[in-house]
């Protein structure tokens, strides 16, 4: 999804709804972040952050099945389909369907597992990514402990912001994986002797580093008993 409209949507100024028939100022607030004229009218639903827009044209019965594929789209935006972990910034295009003339076999049973299995494997083909939670930390410690704090920091796979010194103390501010913190204030009390804090300043999610991908998408449907087809 294109950064403006993320941008719009944690803001507010495009709330998350269902979309069940022309909302103007959705359209002109999709269209101010750049989505061409002709294809806002078209979003269909902004969901925890993902959207999903109906490209199809002259399908006779889709408004039959719209609701069905929408509840679908919120479920795959729900359970991803690298880890059954929520999505976020995904832009749905339904281009095309082909719908069955007897309106019996339009039903959940045909609906649901179309859509959800197409969405998926949609995103499988999109090269998708993990995001992973960061803290932003501040650490304190007197001076003779700057080296240890930035061992420790790189030993976490952390970035270091900012450091500076205030009177005898080293002040360092550190991006670090929550994934990574687990004994963090052991370590740090190891690392200084007892004499070194660290407080949260925020938190954020980012791109999980590539090399670190497949190994966590492994863990984590592991942990969740997928397997491979789930």
């Amino acid at each position: 999804m294109e950064e403006p409209i993320q941008e719009a949507i944690k803001s507010g100024k495009i709330p998350e709804t269902r979309i069940k028939k022309l909302d103007i100022n959705i359209r002109d607030a999709f269209s101010e972040c750049g989505m061409d004229s002709k294809i806002s009218p078209k979003v269909k639903e902004i969901f925890k952050s993902n959207i999903f827009i109906d490209e199809t044209r002259g399908q006779v019965h889709a408004q039959e099945v719209m609701e069905m594929i929408l509840d679908m789209f919120e479920d795959v935006m729900t359970s991803g389909p690298l880890a059954r972990e929520p999505c976020i910034n995904v832009k749905v295009r339904l281009i095309d369907m082909k719908l069955h003339e007897d309106a019996i076999h339009r039903g959940p049973a045909q609906v649901y597992p179309a859509i959800r299995d197409g969405i998926r494997d949609a995103i499988r083909t999109a090269g998708p990514m993990l995001y992973e939670p960061l803290q932003i930390q501040m650490l304190e410690a007197p001076m003779e402990y700057m080296g240890e704090l930035s061992k420790l920091i790189g030993n976490k796979r952390g970035q270091l912001l900012e450091m500076n010194q205030q009177g005898y103390l080293t002040v360092v501010k550190a991006k670090l994986p929550v994934a990574e913190m687990f004994g963090w204030s052991s370590e740090l009390r190891s690392a200084t002797e007892g004499r070194g804090v660290s407080f949260l300043i925020d938190q954020m999610f980012e791109k999980m580093p590539f090399e670190q991908q497949e190994k966590s998408i492994k863990n984590i449907r592991a942990r969740k008993g997928l397997t491979e087809n789930q």
